[in-house]
């Protein structure tokens, strides 16, 4: 049960911390670059749909990891395997704390109604989530470790 858990776990896990680490460290700047700030409506658009898709994802992350967790208890790689669940939970806490509120006005942003200091909340919405993907790459890495022990 708990090796079914894990690969569930990990097959689940590991396509986002590639997407987050893809998405907003790699392809976001790329974006940014666009002329006429050709980036903003991709960022716009991205933002009502991933933040429509990505609760989802996160609670069912975390729940799979809190079950293959008490599954494991007492057994090698438990720890690591709660570790990266409370990683997965912080993530989400993070997630809602500081990436939503700014995610959910660039959500709503067009080319008229941008405000004065939108390269700057962009900026703290890139920095927020790069700190994420830290966390996400720590707790997939526990995954992995609780899932070899």
């Amino acid at each position: 049960m708990e090796n079914v858990l894990g690969c569930r776990h990990d097959r689940g896990r590991r396509p986002d911390g590639g997407g987050g680490a893809g998405g907003g460290c790699l392809r976001n700047p790329i974006l940014d670059r666009l002329p006429n700030d050709g980036g903003l409506a991709a960022r716009s658009d991205g933002a009502r749909v991933l933040g429509r898709v990505k609760p989802f994802w996160y609670i069912g992350s975390s729940a799979l990891g809190a079950v293959w967790a008490g599954t494991a208890w007492g057994g090698a790689g438990a720890g690591h395997v709660g570790a990266a669940t409370g990683l997965l939970l912080l993530s989400v806490v993070m997630s809602v704390v500081l990436l939503v509120p700014i995610n959910s006005r660039v959500a709503r942003w067009t080319r008229d109604s941008l405000p004065a200091d939108w390269r700057e909340r962009i900026g703290r919405w890139d920095r927020f989530h790069h700190l994420r993907v830290a966390v996400l790459v720590a707790a997939f890495t526990l995954l992995v470790v609780g899932a070899t022990s």
